[in-house]
């Protein structure tokens, strides 16, 4: 799937970005332009997770609700690809815990995910460390 999420970064005239667990430069797919090599196994999950200004969830296991737990908690948007299984299917619609801090909201396409993560972006959505850090440049 992230094969897929790179290339869909580039044909839409995007940077794609790798984060991967390994050391190992070669582990992430041919589409990214950038590879973060962090070697530092599945805790890279908190980097992908801190690092966007939303995320845009498809499919999914334990990792991806990893990182979609991550960015809840820092308070970005999240939203899933209905229809694509795993977390994304899971959680779409609803809030990770009674705090309702963030509803990880539902897309009916993978256009459509990306749509509702930008317009919630351009209302100030992208997480307290992105608006403060905009604040000051």
């Amino acid at each position: 799937m992230m094969g897929a999420a790179s290339k869909g970064a580039i044909e839409a005239g995007g940077l794609a970005v790798g984060i991967v667990p390994s050391a190992d430069l070669a582990q992430a797919n041919k589409y990214c332009d950038v590879v973060v090599a962090t070697g530092i196994g599945w805790s890279r999950n908190f980097v992908v997770a801190y690092s966007g200004d939303a995320m845009v969830v498809v499919g999914g296991g334990a990792g991806t609700l990893t990182e979609a737990a991550a960015a809840y908690q820092a308070d970005k948007p999240i939203v899933s690809v209905k229809g694509t299984g795993g977390v994304a299917d899971e959680w779409g619609g609803k809030y990770f815990d009674e705090r309702r801090t963030r509803l990880m909201i539902e897309g009916s396409s993978p256009e459509d995910a990306v749509k509702k993560a930008l317009h919630e972006i351009s209302r100030g959505g992208g997480g307290p460390v992105r608006r403060k850090a905009r604040a000051k440049g």
